[in-house]
């Protein structure tokens, strides 16, 4: 982690880093880009207790504050420095994130109130459609786009809201993190015979290097609210996910593929790999609560 944070802290001409320039403190015009870095240092801060992780979140988080809208639908984030487009990525992350720094922070008011109000325009803003999935983001008139429905779109607000609950206790925030885990369970948007589908898993398509690591985000987030509520469904449903992974996403040389349920054509490199093992990681174990 230090070594990634030293080597990747500064600035950074197009193409090093980024196919954009990076301007330093991991910040470039894709606003959810630096949004990634801060979940990064947030969990870099946990892991080691050393500050300048939790300082460098801050300072993205100012970053991505600055483009946080109220005067274009009321409010969210604009996912790159142009304003183009209004996404539910960003505005995910920038839940997560606040919600992350109000947590961490001693005293803190600041973040706490932007959470709130980036839960409720959330919740408002239409990016959640009718069968309590995600859609990718707004037109221009601030209506849901009806885009593809990301696994890693559901999953950030599912972890966001989450953590909401977690540092607030309004059960609201828990109801909400429940619905939109139980539609992805249900969707075959999201799920197909119980396992994790990306609608680029399905026939002939294939995922591009972003796709490949959409279900492992999802997966983190969902086993969030699988720790919080306890609950035997969503411990099935993280068991379900590694043992398809296990007995048939499995090469002979433990590779782990994009397909989670081993259809071909698979597509097989470290997005992946990392990507499924998230989902081993996050099977629970024998002793895990019920509820």
């Amino acid at each position: 982690m230090a070594r990634t944070y030293e080597q990747n802290k500064g600035v950074f001409p197009a193409g090093v880093r980024s196919s954009d320039p990076v301007e330093g403190h991991f910040i470039s015009r894709a606003v959810d880009d630096a949004g990634w870095w801060a979940v990064a240092w947030v969990t870099a801060y946990d892991r080691t207790r050393q500050r300048r992780y939790l300082d460098e979140a801050v300072v993205i988080a100012d970053y991505l504050h600055t483009h946080w809208d109220p005067g274009t639908c009321g409010g969210g984030m604009w996912w790159d420095r142009e304003h183009t487009y209004k996404n539910a990525v960003t505005s995910g992350l920038y839940l997560w994130v606040t919600t992350a720094l109000h947590q961490r922070l001693p005293g803190d008011t600041v973040w706490g109130e932007r959470a709130e109000a980036a839960a409720d325009w959330y919740l408002d803003s239409g990016l959640i459609n009718s069968a309590g999935l995600v859609n990718d983001g707004l037109t221009r008139d601030c209506a849901n786009n009806g885009q593809t429905v990301w696994s890693y779109n559901q999953g950030l607000a599912v972890g966001a809201f989450t953590q909401l609950w977690r540092a607030t206790g309004e059960t609201r925030h828990l109801d909400t993190a429940r619905r939109l885990a139980d539609a992805a369970m249900s969707s075959p948007l999201l799920t197909r015979d119980g396992v994790l589908t990306e609608s680029c898993d399905i026939g002939t398509a294939s995922c591009d290097d972003n796709q490949k690591q959409f279900k492992g985000i999802f997966i983190r987030h969902f086993a969030d609210l699988a720790d919080a509520t306890g609950s035997a469904a969503y411990r099935d449903y993280l068991t379900r996910q590694a043992e398809s992974i296990w007995t048939t996403d499995r090469d002979p040389l433990n590779r782990l593929g994009q397909r989670w349920a081993g259809s071909t054509p698979n597509q097989t490199d470290w997005r992946t790999q990392a990507s499924a093992l998230a989902a081993l990681t996050a099977r629970p174990g024998p002793g895990a609560r019920s509820g």
